[in-house]
C-alpha cells in the first residue's frame, strides 16, 4: 500500500514538474518576445494615449520576468488565472467554452482514427503472409509525408472532409503500423496458432485471446494518439476556423495575450502528464504477479 502511494505521488510530482517548466518557458518566450507591450488599441486615436499610459504601467508592474512569472504563478495558486488582453473578459470563461469544443474533436479524431488503424490492421494481419502492411506502405508514407496544416489546408480547398477527416487520417494512418506489427507477432504464439488449428473463427480468436493479450500495448499505444492529436489541434482549428483551445492559443499567442496563452498551454501539458501517469500506471498493474 505505502509503496503504491510512493508511486503515485512521485508520477504526480513528475506532472507538476512537467507544468512548472511549461509555464516557465512560456512566461519567459512570450516576456521577451518583440512587441510584447504593443497593443492594437495604440493606432486607434481615441483610446491611444489611454493605451499607452496603461501599458505603461504594465511594463513596469511586470518589468522583468523574474516578477512577472512570480506574478502570475502566485494568481495561479490562488485560483485567478487572470483576465483576457485581447477579450478582456476572465480567462476561466474562455477556458471554458473553448474546452468543449477541443474535447469533442479530440475524441472523435481518435475513435475513427483507431476504427480506421484496427479495421486494417485486423484485416491484413490476419493473413498468412505478410503482405498486407506492403499493400498500404505506399499510400500511407504520402499521407505522412504531408504536414497537417497542409492536408487540412487541401480538405477545405477542395471543399472534402473536415476537422475531423483530418485526425482520422492522422491518428489511423500513424497507428497502423504500430498495431499491424503487434498483431503480426501475437499471431505467431503458440496458443492462438494452436486455437486457429483447432478450428476455432477468427472473430472468436481476436476478441476473446488476442486484443485482451495487447492491453497493455494498445493502452500506451492510445496515450501516444492522443499526443499527437493534441499537437495538430492548433492548426486543425486555425485552418478550419473552430472556436477550439487551439484556435484561442494561436489567437493569444499572436495578440501578446499571455494570461490565455499561459491557461491554455498548463492544461495541455497537464493533460499530456496525466494521461503519460495513466499509461504507466496501466503497464505497471499488467506486469506486477499477483501475491
Amino acid at each position: 500500500m505505502r509503496r503504491s502511494a510512493g508511486r503515485v505521488s512521485t508520477r504526480l510530482a513528475r506532472v507538476a514538474s512537467l507544468v512548472l517548466l511549461a509555464a516557465l518557458g512560456t512566461i519567459t518566450l512570450m516576456r521577451f518576445a518583440p512587441g510584447y507591450f504593443t497593443d492594437v488599441r495604440e493606432v486607434d486615436g481615441k483610446y491611444g494615449n489611454g493605451a499607452r499610459a496603461a501599458l505603461n504601467i504594465q511594463q513596469e508592474e511586470q518589468g522583468s520576468a523574474i516578477t512577472l512569472t512570480t506574478h502570475l504563478l502566485g494568481n495561479w495558486l490562488r485560483g485567478d488565472l487572470g483576465r483576457s488582453r485581447q477579450y478582456d473578459i476572465p480567462v476561466t470563461e474562455l477556458i471554458g467554452s473553448r474546452a468543449k469544443v477541443t474535447l469533442r474533436l479530440l475524441l472523435s479524431g481518435m475513435a475513427f482514427g483507431w476504427l480506421l488503424a484496427l479495421a486494417l490492421a485486423l484485416a491484413l494481419s490476419a493473413r498468412k503472409t505478410a503482405a498486407g502492411e506492403a499493400m498500404i506502405a505506399g499510400p500511407s508514407a504520402i499521407l505522412l509525408a504531408i504536414p497537417i496544416a497542409a492536408m487540412a489546408t487541401t480538405c477545405l480547398l477542395l471543399n472534402v472532409g473536415g476537422p475531423v477527416l483530418v485526425l482520422t487520417t492522422l491518428i489511423g494512418i500513424r497507428d497502423f503500423k504500430s498495431i499491424y506489427r503487434l498483431l503480426r507477432l501475437t499471431w505467431k504464439s503458440p496458443y492462438l496458432l494452436y486455437a486457429r488449428s483447432q478450428g476455432i473463427r477468427s472473430s472468436r480468436i481476436t476478441f476473446i485471446y488476442l486484443l485482451p493479450a495487447l492491453t497493455a500495448e494498445l493502452r500506451a499505444l492510445a496515450v501516444t494518439s492522443f499526443v499527437i492529436a493534441l499537437s495538430a489541434i492548433v492548426p486543425v482549428e486555425v485552418i478550419f476556423d473552430l472556436p477550439g483551445l487551439g484556435q484561442l492559443a494561436w489567437s493569444a499567442a499572436m495578440n501578446r495575450d499571455l494570461p490565455v496563452l499561459l491557461a491554455v498551454t498548463l492544461l495541455m501539458a497537464a493533460c499530456i502528464g496525466l494521461a503519460g501517469m495513466v499509461s504507466t500506471s496501466a503497464r505497471t498493474i499488467e506486469v506486477t504477479p499477483c501475491a
